[in-house]
C-alpha cells in the first residue's frame, strides 16, 4: 500500500472506532489560565427612520497579565452589523467580523485572520427606570489554515444567549446596565464533546455605566468576568496517540468604547 494512503485510512478507521465503541483518551491534563486584559474599542452606528442601522465596530485587546502566556497583544475585531428594528420591541441583525489573533503566527496570514458570521434576535421590554432585553445569537467561526478534523471543526457553531439591563438616571446623562451571556457549542464532534453532550463554553457578565457626551456621542466604561472552559484534542499521526488538554480561563477586563450614532 502506498505510504500516502495510510494516513488517510488510519484516521478512517480511528474516527469509526470512535463513534462504535466511544471515545477514550492515552492522557488527559488540564490547565488554568488567569487574564487581566485591557480593551478599547469604538462604535459608529449609522441609523435610519424606517428602522434599519448600519455599524462598524472596532475592538482591540491587550492582555496585561497573562499567567500562561505573558503580557501581549491579544486580538482585535473589527465587525460591520446590518440592524433592523421593525416594532419598538423586536431587534433583528446579522454582520460579519474580521479577526487578527496576537498570538499566532505572524508569517501565515491564516494562522492570524479568522472569519466569523453571526446572526440575532432580540426581545426588549422598556420601562420608566429600566429597559430589559433577550438577545440569542447564532454565530458561526471559519477557519482557512490547515487544521486536523478529528481535532478541530472547520466551521464551528455557538449560540449566545444574553439577558441585560440598563437603568435609566432621570436627569443625568448616565445609564448604568449590566448582562450576563452564556455561550454554548452546537457542533462539538462527539469524540470532543462533554460527557456526550454540547456544552456550555463560556460564562460572561458586565457591569458599566454609557456616559452621554452630547446628543449623538457616548462612552461606555465596564467591567468585564468571563469564564472560559475548552477541550483541546491532539491526535499524533504515527501512532494515533490521543491527547485531552482541558482549559479553564478566568479573564478580567476593563475597557472603554467610543460610541457615535446619528
Amino acid at each position: 500500500m502506498a505510504k500516502g494512503y495510510r494516513l488517510p485510512i488510519i484516521g478512517l478507521l480511528l474516527f469509526c472506532s470512535i463513534s462504535t465503541f466511544g471515545w477514550t483518551y492515552d492522557s488527559q491534563t488540564s490547565s488554568t489560565e488567569q487574564v487581566m486584559q485591557f480593551r478599547v474599542g469604538a462604535d459608529f452606528t449609522k441609523k435610519w427612520k424606517n428602522g434599519l442601522r448600519l455599524s462598524l465596530t472596532e475592538d482591540v485587546r491587550i492582555d496585561a497579565y497573562n499567567s500562561l502566556n505573558g503580557a501581549a497583544f491579544s486580538k482585535a475585531y473589527t465587525t460591520l452589523t446590518l440592524g433592523y428594528t421593525p416594532i419598538d420591541y423586536f431587534k433583528v441583525d446579522a454582520g460579519y467580523t474580521l479577526r487578527v489573533m496576537g498570538r499566532k503566527d505572524w508569517s501565515d496570514a491564516n494562522e492570524v485572520l479568522r472569519h466569523r458570521v453571526f446572526m440575532s434576535v432580540a426581545g426588549v421590554y422598556p420601562s420608566q427606570y429600566v429597559k430589559l432585553s433577550l438577545r440569542e445569537r447564532v454565530l458561526c467561526d471559519m477557519r482557512t489554515d490547515s487544521v486536523n478534523l478529528l481535532e478541530k471543526n472547520r466551521y464551528n457553531w455557538l449560540l449566545r444567549s444574553r439577558l441585560s439591563a440598563e437603568f435609566i438616571v432621570p436627569g443625568k446623562p448616565v445609564k448604568p446596565y449590566v448582562w450576563c451571556e452564556l455561550e454554548n457549542t452546537l457542533n462539538v464532534p462527539e469524540y470532543q464533546q462533554r460527557n456526550g453532550k454540547q456544552y456550555i463554553s463560556h460564562v460572561r457578565t458586565q457591569v458599566g455605566v454609557k456616559w452621554r457626551l452630547t446628543k449623538m456621542s457616548s462612552l461606555d466604561f465596564y467591567y468585564r468576568f468571563q469564564y472560559g472552559y475548552n477541550r483541546d484534542i491532539n491526535i499524533t499521526k504515527n501512532k494515533g496517540y490521543i491527547q485531552l488538554t482541558e482549559k479553564t480561563t478566568y479573564l478580567h477586563a476593563i475597557g472603554v468604547t467610543y460610541n457615535l450614532d446619528w
